[in-house]
């Protein structure tokens, strides 16, 4: 039985990962923003456990876990929450800026450093739930690539700092998938969302388990994962 820590369990890609691993029998713990977002988690994920911590606050992250407590050893740590607003270079401000950087690039950071104790421990992997948006950038994509290729340096920084101690890391890069953040671009976009036309969580899923399921003495270290027919 391993322990996971996972952000972004409440929808979307983050919900799956969380459904697939608690049918199998591992231990959970489910980040949330507050009190109420934990209560919701932990009735929609029953058996998990919950950790209260605002990802938009990765300064206070620190503070929040000194009052709860959290598992002696990591065997996972999965980053999938994200944040996503479209805007070209010339109108976006320097609030539009922070609160994607904190959200997307910080706070994994932070998150990461603060667990890193465990995660030695158990000899764990860390997996960064990344985007096509990681390796190239679009018109209007600006902050949200620059907080996704950020991603990219803190995952291969990482691994590299930690291979001596047994941590793997991976970062996954899907394509457009079919989830609720999918449907709010489209609207910032203008077009029709049709859930059909993309990745299904599910496929994300399956290859976020892949690369945690790969027996010692092997490592995932970048996947890419594309719509397909």
């Amino acid at each position: 039985m391993a322990t996971h820590v996972i952000t972004g369990a409440g929808s979307g890609i983050g919900a799956e990962v969380a459904r697939r691993l608690l049918d199998r029998g591992d231990t959970l713990y489910l980040l949330a923003r507050n009190a109420g977002r934990a209560k919701e988690l932990a009735g929609r994920f029953e058996g998990a456990r919950t950790l209260v911590g605002d990802l938009a606050e990765p300064d206070r992250l620190s503070w929040a876990f000194e009052h709860q407590a959290l598992p002696e050893e990591v065997d996972s740590l999965l980053h999938v929450a994200g944040v996503v607003e479209l805007a070209t270079v010339g109108e976006s401000t320097p609030k539009l800026w922070q609160t994607t950087l904190a959200a997307n690039l910080t706070a994994p950071a932070e998150l990461t450093r603060l667990l890193l104790p465990q995660l030695r421990r158990s000899r764990g992997h860390v997996v960064f739930v990344n985007s096509g948006a990681g390796l190239r950038a679009n018109p209007e994509w600006g902050a949200y690539a620059a907080s996704k290729h950020g991603l990219r340096a803190l995952a291969d920084a990482l691994r590299g700092e930690e291979s001596g101690n047994g941590v793997r890391v991976t970062s996954v890069y899907p394509g457009r998938t079919a989830t609720p953040m999918q449907e709010k671009v489209h609207r910032q976009e203008g077009k029709e969302y049709d859930p059909g036309r993309w990745i299904p969580a599910e496929a994300v899923a399956t290859s976020v388990l892949t690369a945690l399921d790969l027996p010692r003495g092997a490592e995932i270290t970048d996947m890419s994962v594309k719509p397909g027919g």
